[in-house]
């Protein structure tokens, strides 16, 4: 292993010499300077494990010396060495950048002062270097487990879609419309967990979802997907910019789907009329409704359908402690409509501000 090499400066003659065979005999190998100006020539043309500056030189001070040091591409860890045992100028020198000062007297006590503080100031330099080193390739690894991510997201997402189509040829091939119609609403709920890997492997973050951009898309889907040619369904999403995280996107995701759904089949009795998706959050929890100003929930509060999405409802809002409630949206109103409400409780790292632009 090749020894520490050493820079020492300082215009003492005689403290050099000593300095150097002092530091020799511990195992260092030692060059030497007259001068700052020196001292930070040499610097520039060789590499140095450690630089020691005196204070007290003519000219260009230790100080000035510690300055052009550290202005260099490449400095290594300097130590201050002071025969003052004022102590601004330890503050000084630690404040311009120093990563620790001796006080110089005279006799063995000096040189072992000396070396213990290189050996302080050398382990410092090396844990900065190996946590640099960690942090770098922690950075690498997060980088390649990303592009990882995106790959599964993407090949999910597309996996996803061909089951999709094999719903479909099979939706075609039937003639019970119950069927076709449990095949559609099979098939709208996979196209929901879809949108999430679609969107997670075009996205930076595959551990958030923007929930506008989500449900917007999704608002746009179930519109499509519910709308005929005599009758146009219009879906509208009213979405603070927010990311959520990955698994409770998806669940509320499906949670719209279902409500979504049922408002269109069932709300407005074939006719035209809105379904509105509304998310907001605060730093607790986060809200969603779905809301329509149709006939309004059932006499008796009795589900219609085969209660399949109400079961599913149920089962996605358990797992997270989500609060499920009905109301009229207009209860002064002949048609008082529905709103479905969903309060999902947070927990730290659920949430996630989104970008500007």
């Amino acid at each position: 292993m090749a020894p520490t090499r050493i820079l020492y400066i300082d215009d003492d003659e005689g403290i050099r010499r000593l300095v150097s065979r002092a530091l020799t005999r511990k195992g260092y190998e030692v060059s030497l300077a007259a001068t700052g100006a020196e001292g930070v020539a040499i610097v520039t043309t060789e590499a140095f494990d450690l630089c020691a500056v005196d204070h007290y030189m003519p000219g260009m001070d230790g100080l000035a010396t510690l300055a052009a040091l550290r202005a260099l591409p490449v400095c290594p860890p300097i130590v201050y060495v002071t025969g003052s045992e004022e102590s601004r100028i330890a503050v000084a020198a630690l404040k311009s950048g120093a990563e620790d000062y001796v006080v110089k007297s005279v006799g063995e006590d000096f040189f072992n002062l000396l070396a213990s503080s290189f050996e302080q100031v050398l382990e410092r330099a090396q844990l900065r270097r190996d946590r640099e080193r960690a942090e770098a390739d922690l950075l690498i690894s997060n980088a390649r487990l990303e592009a990882l991510l995106k790959e599964v997201n993407h090949r999910v997402a597309n996996n996803l879609q061909m089951v999709m189509s094999f719903i479909a040829l099979q939706a075609r091939l039937l003639t019970d419309a119950n069927a076709r119609d449990a095949l559609q609403q099979t098939q709208q709920r996979i196209a929901t967990i879809a949108h999430v890997n679609r969107r997670l492997y075009t996205s930076d973050d595959v551990e958030h979802v923007a929930m506008d951009e989500y449900l917007e898309g999704l608002a746009a889907d179930l519109a499509a997907t519910w709308s005929t040619e005599a009758c146009a369904r219009q879906v509208s999403a009213h979405v603070a910019p927010l990311k959520l995280a990955t698994d409770k996107a998806v669940a509320l995701g499906m949670i719209v789907n279902e409500w979504v759904s049922n408002a269109c089949k069932y709300a407005y009795d074939g006719g035209l009329g809105e379904v509105r998706i509304h998310l907001s959050a605060s730093d607790a929890s986060v809200q969603l409704k779905v809301e329509d100003d149709g006939a309004g929930w059932p006499q008796g509060g009795a589900a219609r359908g085969t209660g399949l999405g109400t079961k599913l409802i149920a089962a996605l809002a358990r797992p997270y402690g989500a609060e499920i409630r009905y109301e009229q949206t207009h209860p002064d109103r002949a048609r008082p409509g529905t709103r479905a409400i969903a309060t999902l409780p947070l927990k730290p790292g659920d949430t996630k501000a989104e970008s500007p632009g």
